[in-house]
């Protein structure tokens, strides 16, 4: 295992010195992910879970990541020094379709000026492997870019690793990317580790299995389909 781990917090290194994790211990993150794990929460409670993921995961994700703007402003009963997040640092959301959607209002609540740009992800259910069937990426990015992926699931790596391509051709670099996930698995994070050492994940809880289907166990199942009702 090659990654560093951060539960609650506390730093615990297994054997790479970079990549990073954070499980936040908020109980907010551990009782929507309990919700939506379960296998009797039916796609409306299951997407306000994944909403509330979202909004969680992401406020922690931000936490001295966005640059920020020191000033003096007046109230009703004078000066002040105020602290506002530069409006001038370029922002973007990457939802990965389908399941990624199901974290966006959480996000997007928190960042409401991201621009958005979506890419859809397709996984051969024999060899695993994704294949892109549609990518509104520009084909310039700003290097100075913060980005937030939205991807529920990292089990076996893949889907991420293809994205991760497809920015990093364009100029962004991954020390500024954000990846929001509910479950993460060890073989997505070691592959992630390897090709990626500088970036930074985020996630409700990592499981140890993924199973034959490249579905991680105990999981919560398809995202996207229990999202959509499919």
């Amino acid at each position: 295992m090659m990654w560093l781990i951060w539960l609650t917090y506390r730093r615990i290194q297994l054997m790479a010195p970079q990549l990073r994790i954070f499980v936040p211990p908020h109980p907010l993150v551990k009782h929507w992910l309990g919700v939506a794990r379960d296998a009797d929460t039916p796609s409306p409670l299951f997407r306000s879970a994944l909403v509330e993921l979202g909004r969680w995961l992401t406020y922690e994700a931000i936490r001295e990541w966005l640059p920020t703007l020191d000033t003096t402003i007046t109230t009703p009963m004078g000066p002040c020094p105020a602290t506002f997040i530069n409006p001038d640092t370029p922002t973007m959301i990457v939802p990965i379709l389908r399941a990624g959607l199901g974290l966006m209002p959480g996000i997007q609540e928190l960042l409401p000026l991201a621009s958005v740009y979506h890419m859809g992800f397709v996984r051969d259910e024999e060899t695993l492997e994704a294949s892109c069937y549609l990518n509104r990426l520009p084909d310039r990015l700003d290097a100075q870019t913060r980005v937030i992926i939205s991807e529920p699931m990292l089990a076996t790596g893949g889907t991420l690793m293809a994205l991760m391509a497809e920015l990093t051709q364009r100029g962004i670099d991954p020390a500024a990317t954000r990846v929001i996930a509910v479950v993460a698995s060890p073989p997505a994070l070691q592959k992630l580790a390897q090709a990626y050492p500088s970036l930074t994940i985020f996630a409700a809880a990592i499981d140890e299995v993924v199973n034959d289907n490249g579905f991680i166990v105990p999981g919560l199942g398809d995202a996207g389909d229990r999202s959509f009702g499919t």
